[in-house]
């Protein structure tokens, strides 16, 4: 859905124009936050989109006939626009090769097997045994819950322990 622009732009006041978007924020913010982050799941994401869109409709806003479905419309393309650049990098790193010979073939071969294991468990291997964070950091870090972070290092140490033993 395009929102209309009128054909002559109304130029309003400066404290007209900032009372219009103030009370546009005051109105909007809240469902555009949901909205964002529903499509991103993350609320700090959601809240820089949100930031993005009434920026993007600052310049525009004596000239846009529906500024709340102006905001809805951007906020859903840059969600849209995250995701896609999301893709983009993912598919990127997963052409990247393994590192480079110079490593020790015990190394080369456990980094081979890292990479094979579902990234839940690789992010929290990685974390407690490369960074060597205590269980309870590694949950605030990833925002899961203690026990999830537990059976998650469990069942990568297994699979890792198979691969590489195998």
């Amino acid at each position: 859905m395009r929102t209309r622009m009128r054909s002559a732009p109304v130029v309003a006041d400066e404290d007209e124009r900032r009372e219009r978007l103030i009370a546009l924020y005051r109105d909007e913010r809240v469902g555009l936050v949901r909205l964002a982050h529903l499509m991103t799941g993350s609320p700090a994401l959601a809240e820089d989109i949100v930031q993005e869109a009434f920026l993007r409709l600052h310049p525009a806003l004596d000239t846009v006939e529906k500024p709340g479905a102006y905001l809805r419309t951007t906020v859903v393309n840059l969600c849209r626009s995250h995701h896609r650049r999301e893709g983009v990098a993912r598919r990127w790193l997963e052409r990247q090769p393994a590192p480079g010979a110079d490593l020790p073939p015990e190394l080369d071969e456990t980094w081979r097997a890292l990479r094979a294991l579902p990234e839940a468990q690789r992010h929290a291997l990685v974390l407690r045994f490369y960074l060597d964070l205590r269980i309870a950091d590694i949950a605030a870090l990833l925002g899961k819950p203690t026990g999830t972070v537990k059976s998650t290092l469990h069942r990568g140490l297994a699979a890792l322990t198979r691969e590489v033993t195998s």
